[in-house]
């Protein structure tokens, strides 16, 4: 049972999230040969606060971008 985890800042739409899971299990049972009642799609959403580049949180990234 491929078991697909996506980590996602915060601010999706509910529908683009549902083409994902969409197009993704379909490209899964095409590669791995199994049914789309097999493969399970995870998204985890977090604060931009939660989440640096380059040591620099995304929530300050986003202040400076303002300037």
């Amino acid at each position: 049972m491929p078991i697909i985890q996506v980590h996602l800042i915060q601010g999706r739409s509910t529908e683009a999230k549902r083409e994902f899971a969409r197009e993704v299990t379909q490209l899964t049972c095409r590669c791995f040969d199994v049914k789309a009642e097999q493969v399970r799609v995870i998204f985890s959403e977090m604060e931009r606060e939660n989440y640096s580049i380059a040591g620099v949180l995304t929530s300050d990234r986003d202040k400076n971008a303002d300037r």
